[in-house]
């Protein structure tokens, strides 16, 4: 008989860094944007890890963080660079010059759905269960409505950008059921660090061979540059693999839901994006898909309706 396992949950700290990251991650979809402006794809994601990676060893070096030695870690590191940046990077800034920005923060939330499932089937503290699974059902339907029925049918670069974005949710599923196993013991900084070289290994030489050298960044667009590196990148995945440490990669991947808003909110404010009521109807089900998953508010709703008035 196994033994049993306790669930993992998101503690108060986990739900506030939680918070954090999808604000921070949710701006990124306007600087894609931005940067898309000026800049080909390859070139935004290459720039993007590698200023990252430059940026977290300096702070590495400066705390003397211990690196781990071997060729473990550095396979590891190269799996998560190709699963949480190479591909998810360039499969959503592609997206995006396909789609708006506000509708690619919707369609990446199914990260949130997959992150469940994948981490369902690999680890015993994250079991699905008939309530999460219920979750993911109604997240799912969040996603089948915001795409739409005439994606079945109809093939165009639309339809691709969508499924560019879904692609890259399921990219960052498996990544982080393989980070949480693989950086175990190992610090975030690090984690980050040895994963977006790994990452800019691969799309430094991609970028100059697919695009050359790129044009000298005009100013918004070398704003935009700056945040996808320092801030949702470097800052971002020392939030990620804490958080992934805390709370396990299910959890973690509720993240994206959280990202959605934001991302719609911003693209309307600095894009003026509008989106059709389908895809506001998705988010709402992909929202009351994340409650489900949740369970707490669910549970703070039942112990307030079984109180006697």
């Amino acid at each position: 008989m196994k033994p049993f396992v306790p669930q993992r949950r998101l503690t108060l700290q986990g739900w506030s860094l939680l918070i954090l990251l999808a604000l921070i991650w949710g701006g990124s979809f306007t600087a894609n944007h931005q940067a898309l402006a000026q800049w080909p794809v390859a070139s935004i994601v290459a720039f993007r890890v590698s200023l990252a990676a430059a940026t977290l060893w300096i702070h590495v070096a400066i705390s003397r963080l211990p690196v781990p030695a071997g060729w473990r870690f550095r396979r590891d590191a190269l799996v998560l660079g190709l699963l949480n940046n190479v591909v998810p990077f360039s499969l959503i800034v592609w997206g995006q010059s396909q789609i708006a920005s506000g509708l690619a923060g919707i369609l990446n939330a199914s990260t949130a759905l997959f992150s469940v499932l994948v981490a369902a089937a690999v680890f015993p503290d994250e079991r699905l269960g008939l309530r999460r699974l219920t979750g993911v059902l109604t997240g799912l339907a969040g996603v089948a409505l915001v795409i739409g029925p005439q994606a079945l049918t109809r093939l165009d670069l639309t339809s691709l950008g969508q499924g560019a974005i879904l692609g890259a949710g399921l990219s960052y599923a498996v990544a982080a059921a393989w980070g949480r196993r693989a950086l175990e013991g190992v610090r975030p900084e690090v984690g980050a660090a040895a994963m977006l070289t790994a990452s800019s290994l691969v799309m430094v030489p991609a970028a100059l061979i697919l695009d050359g050298p790129p044009p000298i960044p005009a100013p918004p667009t070398l704003a935009a540059l700056a945040y996808l590196a320092l801030i949702a990148s470097a800052l971002a995945y020392r939030l990620f693999y804490t958080i992934l440490q805390m709370a396990g990669a299910g959890n973690l991947g509720l993240v994206t839901l959280l990202i959605a808003p934001v991302a719609v909110l911003s693209g309307a404010l600095f894009f003026s994006e509008t989106l059709p009521p389908a895809a506001l109807a998705g988010l709402a089900l992909l929202t009351l898909g994340l409650v489900v998953i949740d369970g707490r508010p669910l549970t703070w709703i039942a112990t307030r309706l079984s109180r006697p008035l």
